[in-house]
């Protein structure tokens, strides 16, 4: 379902992806996209088998050109004489290869149990405004660190917000991802080992379960009540666990910021205050002491500065709620295919009909059982046309798993019908 990049041979793991353009992203769709270049045709027509190499370099330009990091996977990878290598930059899709940088959820940590009684809530604001003093002092007690260890020469730091006083803790699904053991500080610099109540790769939240007693919990704001301009803070570990501790401060610089991630869209809190790897996990704080979203990415690209995002806690409530009831999400419908658009100008070039190029087909999806192939076209769904896939998201909403859709396929110069079934996000590979 997802499309494989290259780990950089780097001390910090970045992961790079295009910029959403209005024409492209995908909003509240759980199939995967991607976004090949607008680059203008070259003068001379290749060859007609060379149409598909063509694209996929054309998405290789993009990402150069523009990505989004992980505020703080802080993946370090040690060296034979023990120096961490250099600073990575911008990660590549290879077809070619079993190491990929996508974001999966899956680990080798062991398992806690889940816990229907103990639920998130948000909290409306109350009470007068606190000094950055007081906001670090209330809320420092409440963030925590996390080391995960991913193999002898690898592994990954990141931040955490204490969600209950006996040890439930939420992060990023993508600060655990491939992990085989966690160990989480507390401000006060007690270690625990941490175990897994589950981790949902789409959102990128995770909850963790560590054996403690009398931690303070963050209270949680309701974050569809904050505005532009609102005074923000974040508090995490910036490169890791040399830094711990730090406090920046900036303002809600955009509300409902729609970013692709990890494949799917995401509708997050675009904020100035400066994050960076190992900050993510961490708490967005306001200036009444509540944690009102939680950080996970940055832009990264020359002449880039102050552009940073976070996961808004109306949305990372009811994610958590169902992974300490289930330690999964469910219910959440995928066609089974990722899906890009195609510049108009490249289609014409190749002599394409209007549509959305499929580069990828999830394996133990009905598309898949159905004979969907990768470098189709896909025209339309149920009869409506698609060229976004904001397009392919309206077709899906209010269907549910098991219901089925008709796609419109295009192959090798000819179109046809295929019925598939829609099914949940968390049975197909």
């Amino acid at each position: 379902m997802y499309d494989n990049v290259r780990k950089p041979e780097s001390d910090w793991y970045e992961a790079g992806y295009t910029a959403p353009r209005t024409d492209t992203a995908g909003t509240g769709c759980y199939d995967s996209y991607w976004s090949p270049s607008q680059a203008a045709a070259p003068k001379k027509k290749p060859h007609q088998g060379l149409k598909i190499t063509m694209i996929i370099l054309g998405v290789l330009v993009l990402i150069i050109a523009s990505c989004y990091v992980f505020a703080g996977r802080g993946r370090e990878a040690i060296s034979g004489d023990g120096e961490p290598g250099q600073h990575g930059s911008v990660t590549l899709p290879r077809e070619d290869t079993d190491d990929d940088t996508t974001v999966t959820g899956k680990n080798e940590l062991p398992a806690a149990p889940t816990d229907p009684s103990v639920t998130m809530t948000l909290q409306p604001a109350g009470g007068s405004a606190l000094s950055l003093q007081s906001v670090y002092a209330k809320c420092l007690p409440s963030v925590v660190g996390i080391h995960a260890d991913i193999s002898r020469s690898e592994y990954s730091t990141g931040t955490g917000v204490v969600l209950t006083s006996d040890g439930y803790i939420v992060t990023n699904t993508h600060v655990l991802d491939g992990t085989k053991a966690v160990t989480v500080t507390t401000s006060d610099g007690t270690e625990y080992s941490g175990k897994l109540v589950g981790a949902d790769a789409v959102s990128d939240i995770a909850v963790l379960k560590i054996e403690a007693q009398g931690l303070t919990p963050a209270e949680f704001g309701d974050s569809s009540s904050l505005q532009v301009g609102d005074d923000v803070v974040s508090i995490g570990n910036p490169l890791g666990e040399q830094l711990r501790w730090t406090m920046t401060n900036g303002i809600i610089s955009a509300i409902n910021r729609d970013m692709v991630y990890n494949g799917h869209s995401m509708t997050l809190l675009q904020t100035n205050a400066a994050i960076n790897e190992g900050n993510s996990g961490g708490p967005l704080i306001n200036m009444y002491g509540q944690v009102i979203g939680i950080t996970n990415m940055k832009a990264l690209s020359t002449g880039v500065e102050g552009i940073g995002f976070a996961i808004p806690t109306a949305s990372i409530r009811p994610i958590v709620n169902a992974l300490l009831a289930d330690g999964r999400v469910s219910g959440r419908v995928s066609i089974g295919i990722t899906v890009g658009a195609v510049s108009s100008a490249a289609s014409e070039y190749y002599d394409l009909p209007e549509g959305l190029y499929i580069s990828a087909v999830a394996e133990g999806s009905d598309a898949e059982k159905q004979g969907i192939q990768s470098g189709d076209m896909l025209l339309a769904v149920n009869g409506q046309a698609v060229t976004t896939t904001y397009d392919v998201s309206a077709v899906k909403d209010g269907l549910k798993v098991g219901d089925t859709v008709t796609l419109t396929i295009y192959r090798d110069g000819k179109t046809f019908d295929v019925d598939v079934k829609l099914v949940d996000t968390n049975d197909i590979s």
